[in-house]
């Protein structure tokens, strides 16, 4: 798959090196809002790849990752533009050409399609990527999608874990023709941006976050010590039947004298069980357990339903935009 022509290609624009394209910053006087739910999706994204590669082994010739580094993803993010503001709600996933390393061309159309239909006021206004740093590659699929918009953002996650930095990771660029060396180049330039949430969003943002416990314990730790509980006890109660269970035969032998009293207190107990194995008492019995399934699971449907008409409503009065869009941006095909 060839990647596709664009202006600055033809203008004879050859990209600039990644280290003089990060080092300016926009003088294009746009407004940058960035709502959580891209970072979420980004991290999402790059997690779900991590874990994929870790099967096979780290590194991929389309993702441009070097040896024993997970690979980069890559994807759009969406949102409109008022004036001045960009505010970007949204991403999905691209794929990119595993032999020449360009873009699906004919999955990112899918993807607009299927977004369009149900964002119909949200717009393609860029990409995102995984990395440290801009890659010498990027500027390629940048150009890539100026079909699609002509002035395209670029968002790059940082995944490695810095404990002691205090802001997001996350850098938002735009590309700017600047005169290096005496030639015309297209090169990535910093933007400022702010973060910007909404109720339905503080919502998820908020449950993401009690995910994990407030004592530093991950809740797959949690869980395994919740599991390690029950199955303490269930063994305890086992061994705690089979010393009844002998203390009686033994006393049926004639091992040991017999104690009316614990007898009283084991036919108590057993005589907690069904004590009836006829036809009519299991056909009855499962006809009550069946009813009373279904009537939780009744329930629970209810209450799911309610859940989801809740965030239903939620959605729709958060993404409620009018449909005229201003700005030189290109349209959501």
């Amino acid at each position: 798959m060839l990647a596709p022509s664009d202006p600055a290609t033809a203008a004879g624009l050859a990209p600039a090196p990644a280290a003089a394209s990060a080092a300016a910053s926009s003088s294009s006087g746009l407004t940058f809002k960035l709502h959580p739910l891209v970072i979420v999706n980004v991290s999402d994204h790059h997690t779900r790849v991590k874990a994929q590669a870790a099967c096979s082994g780290y590194g991929s010739s389309s993702s441009g990752a070097a040896a024993g580094q997970p690979p980069r993803v890559f994807g759009c993010v969406i949102g409109v533009q008022r004036g001045r503001t960009v505010e970007i709600f949204n991403s999905f996933e691209l794929v990119l050409d595993p032999v020449t390393g360009s873009l699906d061309r004919a999955f990112l159309e899918k993807k607009q399609e299927l977004y369009k239909k149900v964002f119909p006021d949200f717009y393609v206004l860029g990409w995102y990527s995984t990395g440290s740093d801009v890659q010498d590659t990027d500027m390629q699929i940048h150009k890539a999608l100026m079909d699609v918009n002509e002035s395209p953002v670029y968002l790059l996650l940082n995944p490695a874990i810095n404990l002691s930095q205090k802001d997001l990771p996350v850098t938002i660029y735009e590309s700017e023709l600047h005169v290096i060396d005496g030639s015309p180049q297209l090169i990535f330039v910093r933007s400022n941006y702010t973060i910007e949430t909404v109720e339905a969003e503080r919502i998820s943002v908020d449950h993401v976050a009690h995910l994990k416990p407030s004592d530093g314990g991950s809740a797959a730790t949690q869980l395994a010590a919740h599991l390690t509980g029950i199955h303490s006890a269930i063994k305890m109660l086992n061994s705690r039947v089979c010393v009844i269970h002998q203390y009686l035969v033994a006393m049926q032998k004639g091992d040991i004298p017999v104690d009316n009293s614990l007898l009283r207190q084991v036919s108590s107990l057993v005589r907690r069980l069904p004590a009836m194995e006829s036809q009519k008492f299991q056909d009855d019995f499962l006809m009550e357990y069946n009813d009373t399934l279904l009537m939780t699971y009744l329930a629970m449907f209810t209450n799911c339903s309610s859940t989801m008409n809740e965030l239903v409503e939620k959605i729709n009065t958060s993404y409620e935009r009018p449909a005229t869009r201003r700005g030189g941006r290109g349209a959501f095909m």
